[in-house]
């Protein structure tokens, strides 16, 4: 059987092989990525905006004391030291989830009574997270990220 198989045949098999790999490439392969959305859908303004962010996560790290967040019953919360007065009490935060950008929560909040805030454990959904705290005082921008994985 392979006594009459020479070059021009393997050159055929070569390219056959070549084209149902270019085909599977095509038509296969895409289709486990049914779920891939860009990270933000104004990609290209948020990065021209991104100095604030290096500013505030730079101002985070010169803090002598900074927000805890801990996960309870309840939902996530976080607390802040006493050294810590954001300007009007209010703090942004937002929760990114990098697999499934409908499940990102994205808020404005203001601090209780006891320097903290709670996010609710019923618009939590499991998995995990990127928790972004943002607060400006004295109209210095202020940013820490958490790694949270809501169980």
């Amino acid at each position: 059987m392979f006594k009459k198989f020479n070059w021009g045949h393997g050159i055929v098999v070569a390219l056959g092989s070549f084209i149902l790999f270019i085909l599977f490439m095509i038509f296969i392969f895409p289709n486990g990525k049914k779920n891939s959305d860009l990270v933000s859908d104004s990609y290209y303004e948020d990065e021209l905006q991104y100095q604030q962010v290096i500013d505030g996560k730079k101002n985070a790290a010169e803090l002598t004391s900074q927000p805890i967040y801990f996960q309870n019953s309840e939902g996530i919360k976080i607390n802040f030291p006493e050294t810590i007065k954001p300007d009007l009490g209010k703090i942004n935060f937002v929760l990114f989830r990098t697999d499934d950008s409908n499940l990102d929560v994205k808020k404005e909040t203001t601090l209780d009574a006891q320097n903290s805030f709670l996010i609710p454990k019923n618009i939590i959904i499991a998995g995990p997270y990127t928790l972004k705290v943002k607060w400006k005082q004295n109209d210095k921008p202020y940013q820490i990220d958490y790694d949270v994985l809501w169980k």
